[in-house]
């Protein structure tokens, strides 16, 4: 969305469309953003669940046909698939019609689809270093996260006085259950703990609530609570670690162990970077967050911070666009 933005910026007269999962969270969102959205049947391979892979035979060529319906109306000059199963069908459709198509992968491991479709990419945009060792494409170019207009850098407190701790917008379990925990220690140490705990946490948020914390299980605007932040603690999706590092700010990585580890992966990047350290899920708990935050001294915090505002890309969404000009020109 936030490409899209970009562009109907840049060129008014423009034509977008995006292509959705039907059922999806985008049938609601991009109409209220004022873009056209057409939407197709898809699933993705359950490796979890094998046995709900059974129906894919039947869904991948319908999605296809309904993809290829979708370009033959549109005639796009340029396809922009956005990373992961739903880019599927109308990356397949373009390179059927012989339209130029780019990929955008977020994390530093590609995705299957991400991979499939690279070789005969026009180009691929990618977030995190690392990623452009690992597909077999003509053009790689390190773009960053597009992110919604806001993220502004800034310079931490040191000592940090306001902590931040998400899970993402599903919240993560274990990492609620740390920061509860450890909640007495946490608030003595900061003036106030932001933590946005998901839907899952909410009875947990309520139980808690105490001076100088401040739950909620859903953040609306997370860039507002960035711009109070000065140390975030987080698991490593790749969408936080962008919005964390377009703002400057140090974190503490505790990345989950589902979807293969590719968060591990994004974790190692961050902390190679110097942008943040790592605690391994398996190893966390309310006291080993603790000694982790204790054992950031201050020169440690402010190398961090200068890391995480050079990892930063608050211009994602135009570095994509420029992309995308420049396909469209050959």
């Amino acid at each position: 969305m936030a490409v899209a933005r970009a562009f109907r910026a840049e060129e008014p007269d423009g034509a977008v469309l995006l292509v959705g999962r039907r059922g999806g969270p985008e049938e609601k969102l991009v109409p209220v953003e004022g873009f056209e959205l057409e939407t197709v049947r898809v699933r993705g391979l359950d490796r979890d669940a094998p046995w709900k892979n059974l129906a894919l035979p039947v869904l991948i060529p319908a999605a296809l046909r309904a993809a290829l319906r979708i370009v033959d109306r549109f005639r796009p000059d340029v396809v922009l698939g956005m990373g992961g199963y739903v880019m599927a069908p109308a990356v397949a459709a373009a390179r059927i019609r012989h339209i130029p198509y780019v990929l955008h992968e977020k994390d530093v491991r590609p995705g299957l689809a991400t991979r499939y479709f690279a070789g005969r990419a026009a180009a691929v945009c990618t977030t995190l270093p690392g990623t452009e060792k690992r597909l077999r494409a003509g053009l790689i170019v390190l773009t960053g996260v597009p992110l919604r207009e806001g993220f502004e850098q800034r310079t931490p407190e040191v000592p940090p006085r306001r902590l931040l701790v998400t899970g993402g917008s599903q919240g993560a379990r274990r990492l609620n259950e740390a920061v509860w925990s450890a909640l007495d220690e946490l608030c003595a140490r900061f003036e106030e703990v932001a933590h946005v705990a998901g839907a899952q946490g909410a009875a947990g948020v309520e139980q808690h609530a105490r001076d100088r914390y401040r739950g909620i299980a859903f953040a609306g605007d997370m860039a507002a609570l960035m711009a109070r932040a000065d140390l975030i603690v987080s698991r490593a999706g790749v969408g936080t670690i962008a919005e964390a590092t377009a703002v400057g700010l140090p974190m503490v990585l505790v990345p989950g162990t589902f979807g293969g580890g590719h968060q591990e992966e994004n974790a190692a990047a961050m902390v190679e970077a110097g942008t943040a350290v790592s605690i391994a899920d398996r190893e966390l708990t309310g006291q080993s967050l603790i000694r982790t935050i204790e054992g950031l001294d201050g020169g440690t915090l402010r190398a961090m911070a200068r890391a995480s505002a050079a990892a930063g890309r608050r211009d994602a969404a135009q570095r994509v666009l420029r992309v995308l000009h420049e396909v469209t020109r050959k």
